[in-house]
Formats: C-alpha cells, structure tokens, sequence
C-alpha cells in the first residue's frame, strides 16, 4: 500500500458504469474545496481507464490507484 491520504469525503460506486460514475464525482466533487482529497471505490474494470483520463480533462489529480481483488481505490485531490 502506498501512501496514506486524508480525504475530506469518499464515494462508494459499488459496480456503477463509467458515465454514471463520472456524472455523480463531477457533481460530488463541486461541492469540494480546491485541493481536497476525495476516495472513490469502484468495482467497475473500465473505472481504470476512464477516472484517470477524466482527472487529467478536469484538471483534478489521480494522487493513486490501490487494488485490491476487483475493488479499486482510487485517491483523488481536487485541482
């Protein structure tokens, strides 16, 4: 495990597809200060590929991603 963050709230995605997932962090994550951290959980495999990618078009930070079975935290910091 990497290193330990403090976030200010998380989200549990359970199995939500990506565009549901994507919509409710974008709307959670307005509610955020800049440069608090939020943890998503997500058990979605595409989760992968498409939280990283709409980090970076959203200016907010992937800090990491732990695995652990099919579940992955994901530890994101608000840009």
């Amino acid at each position: 495990m990497g290193q330990q963050y403090s976030p200010v709230m998380t989200y549990d995605a359970g199995p939500t597809g990506c565009g549901e997932l994507i919509m409710n962090l974008f709307l959670t994550m307005r509610k955020m200060n800049r440069g608090e951290i939020i943890e998503v959980i997500s058990y979605d495999p595409g989760a992968r590929e498409d939280l990283p990618a709409w980090c970076r078009l959203q200016n907010n930070h992937l800090l990491e991603r732990i695995d652990d079975g099919n579940i992955s935290h994901y530890f994101i910091k608000k840009g």
